[in-house]
């Protein structure tokens, strides 16, 4: 059964392992809700700064108290307190159980609700209180506290301010604040760690070794030249050169540009090469010796030689321009 609670009523706990849960509301302009505890002794004051479990300090030396952290749910967001009230240490009379909104108002902060739950048992919650600040000016807030009662604990809900915030309401109860200048406010919020950075890369050798040019060297750099300057063309290293084009082995250089010659004995390709002593085919010869008789070529044709006139030969008939008068 859920003990829905009204302030300073207060419920018994059979439960030996409480867990206090802060719920609130989150929106536009809604402030982060911390949780914390303060473990009272014997005169309401804590006995050393061990005795205050938050942020900063989020487990008890006695290993009895501690913070759980932050979780999302469906109703909102939540900060836990655990408590296991069966080891608790015997000097320790009162566990206060505080929401803190790190200096703003909680007139901003919806919904804010605390809920005991036994840790050992899933489901209802023992027992809630929703705490309503009463100017809405406070800061920090005493929700409830769990306090013995003869051999056993209760817990009472309560919902009182401060102004002054977590460090002013953990002063009243005895924790030492150090506000000299440069000494360091333990009420600060945790500052988160440095993101590793990635390992510097080694740096490349200054001189490059005969056998192993730096990346820097492998290419000759861009020179850059004025406006009235000549462009000046940096050749390319060896082995940047293109190289020839690869020639067939065995196969000597010929004098034609692409094509084999024939050797001086073999005739032209396609065509019958004249006899030695033979007329040029095509070519007006040379007239034989005087005396001597046969066959010559004329211009295209052989024709007949001889050393007699023709007694048959007559001239073609002659127009009337070439007739004597």
């Amino acid at each position: 059964m859920t003990h829905a609670m009204l302030k300073g009523s207060n419920v018994p706990l059979q439960a030996t392992t409480v867990r206090a849960v802060l719920r609130w509301t989150p929106g536009q302009g809604v402030p982060d809700v911390d949780a914390s505890a303060l473990l009272l002794g014997p005169d309401d004051r804590v006995r050393s700064d061990e005795d205050f479990v938050f942020y900063n300090q989020p487990r008890h030396p006695s290993g009895q108290v501690w913070r759980l952290g932050k979780k999302r749910v469906a109703e909102g967001l939540t900060d836990t307190i655990q408590t296991d009230l069966s080891r608790v240490e015997p000097s320790v009379g009162r566990i206060l159980l505080v929401a803190s909104a790190d200096g703003v108002p909680f007139d901003r902060v919806r919904s804010l609700r605390i809920l005991l739950h036994d840790a050992a048992a899933e489901g209802e919650p023992l027992a809630y209180f929703d705490v309503k600040p009463e100017t809405g000016q406070e800061t920090a807030l005493i929700c409830g506290e769990l306090y013995r009662r003869g051999d056993g604990w209760k817990f009472r809900a309560l919902g009182e301010g401060y102004s002054n915030g977590l460090k002013g309401l953990a002063t009243d109860f005895g924790i030492s604040v150090d506000e000299s200048e440069g000494a360091e406010d333990p009420m600060a919020a945790p500052r988160p760690e440095p993101a590793p950075t990635a390992p510097a890369a080694p740096s490349a050798p200054s001189q490059a070794t005969p056998d192993q040019p730096t990346p820097a060297q492998s290419m000759p750099a861009p020179q850059v030249v004025g406006p009235d300057q000549p462009t000046a063309v940096q050749p390319l290293p060896e082995a940047s050169r293109p190289l020839p084009p690869e020639q067939p082995t065995g196969v000597p250089a010929q004098p034609a540009y692409g094509y084999p010659q024939p050797p001086a004995a073999q005739p032209a390709y396609g065509y019958p090469q004249p006899e030695a002593g033979r007329p040029g085919y095509g070519y007006p010869q040379a007239p034989a010796a005087a005396g001597v008789t046969g066959a010559q070529s004329g211009y295209g044709y052989p024709q007949p030689v001889t050393g007699v006139p023709d007694p048959d030969f007559r001239l073609p008939p002659q127009g009337p321009q070439f007739v004597g008068r």
